[in-house]
């Protein structure tokens, strides 16, 4: 199985990353790639790359209210245009961030936080990949089985892991089972 280590994070690894994720699916015999999306611009190439497998795409984007009460950052014309060529969008709350904002403002630091930037230990990437599997799998969009989670660094993807989905009660049963592509110098 290939893997890949890139410089820097960002944008550019985009198509590198779904192909490696898609090679990687596939021989695996996995069935549902996770990609995260705010915009829906990676979530498009997703489907591009994964277009004639029997791989489930599902876009991930930020909840609602994620910048500003109230707004949803993909516009809706994206997120038809994603469900019309066979992804699931999924909109909900990111595990790892809103309790954890929230607690913080009352007290301090969280334990989310902690889990949150412990997994950033392997870049902001690997943190989303978790958070995501755990999203999905909260909203039984997945079963409780190994998938492909991609994410990136700020925009595009630069990270691609096989990962165990588990519910987000069950988040320290999350397994991390390969790293397949991640940026060497996450944080730019």
């Amino acid at each position: 199985m290939e893997r890949v280590n890139f410089p820097n994070g960002g944008p550019q690894n985009t198509e590198k990353t779904l192909e490696t994720a898609k090679a990687a699916a596939l021989e695996l015999g996995l069935s549902h790639v996770v990609v995260a999306s705010t915009g829906g611009e990676t979530g498009l190439k997703a489907l591009q790359v994964f277009k004639d497998t029997h791989i489930k795409v599902i876009v991930v984007t930020h909840n609602t209210g994620f910048k500003e009460p109230g707004v949803q950052e993909m516009s809706q014309e994206t997120r038809e245009t994603l469900e019309r060529e066979g992804a699931i969008v999924y909109t909900g709350t990111m595990v790892l961030r809103n309790l954890g904002t929230a607690i913080r403002e009352l007290q301090g630091y969280s334990q989310q936080d902690l889990v949150a930037n412990t997994l950033r230990i392997l870049g902001e990437g690997v943190k989303v990949c978790a958070e995501m599997a755990a999203m999905v799998a909260d909203a039984g969009l997945v079963p409780p089985e190994d998938i492909i989670a991609v994410a990136g660094t700020r925009t595009g993807a630069d990270t691609a892991v096989v990962i165990n989905a588990q519910p987000s009660n069950r988040f320290f049963k999350i397994k991390i089972r390969d790293i397949l592509a991640k940026p060497r110098d996450w944080r730019g």
